[in-house]
């Protein structure tokens, strides 16, 4: 495993802090890391809440990004529950196809940390409408 994954995992897991913050919105218990490619780390957990306007926790560490005014995606690392393995889903997936039209397909992401398992997101999002 190279380092900028350990680093990137070291991130998210220092906000991997699940809490309830009222009967109807919890948050972190999800986290992630997205390194752009000036090389920054930014993070962002889960919110949830009893109706659709919560984020996943890849979104709101992209819109981290996207707030300090970093625009390109290099990689993208998450810590699901149980510190498992999974790929974005489709709403990531869809703001990371918007966000770099023509490059998204090159964005590198942790599928699972304990096994050292990265793919393309070109891999998992191979005929999106928006080529």
């Amino acid at each position: 495993m190279d380092k900028i994954w350990e680093e990137m995992y070291d991130a998210a897991k220092a906000v991997l802090k699940p809490v309830t913050i009222s009967d109807y919105v919890s948050a972190g218990e999800v986290s992630a890391a997205v390194r752009s490619k000036s090389g920054n780390i930014y993070t962002g957990v889960c919110i949830d809440t009893c109706s659709t306007l919560g984020i996943c926790a890849e979104r709101n560490a992209i819109f981290n990004m996207i707030t300090n005014g970093d625009y390109e995606i290099d990689r993208v690392l998450c810590i699901p529950p149980n510190e498992g393995k999974g790929a974005p889903c489709g709403a990531c997936r869809e703001l990371m196809t918007q966000l770099m039209p023509g490059k998204y397909k090159d964005i590198d992401i942790m599928i699972d940390y304990a096994a050292d398992r990265v793919m393309k997101l070109g891999d998992l999002t191979p005929e999106w409408w928006i080529e």
